[in-house]
């Protein structure tokens, strides 16, 4: 004889089929989620300290004529003005694993002394180099040096930046292949687009901080807080994106 089931025995058993699907969801779900944050956290590109704060490791004094002395004092490193006409000092990085696009350059500098830039950045551009100059020709002129053969001075990404002694001034400069763009203190001075429609290059005097490095002319400079930051995937797309749109 066959047992037959009992009426509402099939809704208990459909319940119970259905809490076990539904914990075998959540157990996936458990499993999934972590490894998906997990992915993206490995992906996510991490920031490259150039200066450690303490010692010039990393780094060596620029090659130029007669420059003045290069140490390390509270947290940065001090570039001392040469003491003779037209003079520069500088350092320039000894790594040789920075990125040359797609990434973000920050610092910290002030003038310690004199009139003219005190931190003249130069960094790499795909193949080539730029310096953001900061203060040059009489102590306010800031842009990129050279674009096309023509000086910050000459060129449209030239600005007019006062710049106060001894005090600390931040500098970002961002690079792909869709723009260069430079802030300080957060604030936006330079978007060049398209930089690979034009000749770039940096002025002789300062190809000994290729290829990154810091330059001042006449002048005692101070930099601290040196890093570079590989950009994400999604921040280059938004860069081009936002060239792209300005075109149309």
């Amino acid at each position: 004889m066959i047992a037959m089931p009992r009426s509402g025995s099939a809704p208990r058993f459909e319940a119970r089929a259905g809490s076990i699907a539904l914990g075998a969801w959540l157990m996936m779900t458990m499993i999934v989620v972590p490894s998906v944050l997990a992915a993206d956290a490995e992906e996510a590109p991490a920031t490259i300290v150039l200066f450690d704060g303490e010692t010039l490791d990393g780094w060596k004094a620029a090659d130029f004529y007669k420059p003045g002395e290069v140490s390390v004092k509270d947290g940065a490193i001090i570039m001392a003005a040469s003491a003779v006409s037209g003079g520069m000092t500088g350092v320039t990085t000894t790594r040789e694993d920075l990125p040359t696009t797609n990434y973000e350059f920050s610092y910290r500098a002030k003038r310690l002394s004199g009139r003219d830039f005190f931190a003249a950045a130069t960094f790499p551009v795909g193949e080539t180099f730029l310096t953001l100059v900061n203060g040059g020709w009489g102590g306010s002129v800031t842009g990129l040096s050279s674009i096309d053969g023509a000086d910050a001075s000459e060129n449209l990404t030239g600005t007019y930046q006062k710049y106060a002694d001894d005090t600390w001034y931040s500098f970002r400069i961002r690079v792909t292949d869709a723009a260069i763009e430079c802030w300080i203190d957060d604030e936006k001075l330079i978007t060049f687009t398209d930089p690979g429609d034009h000749h770039l290059d940096t002025r002789l005097e300062t190809r000994m901080n290729h290829p990154l490095g810091f330059a001042t002319w006449q002048t005692g400079g101070a930099v601290k807080d040196i890093t570079v930051r590989p950009l994400s995937a999604e921040e280059v797309a938004a860069v081009k994106d936002k060239d792209q749109g300005d075109d149309r």
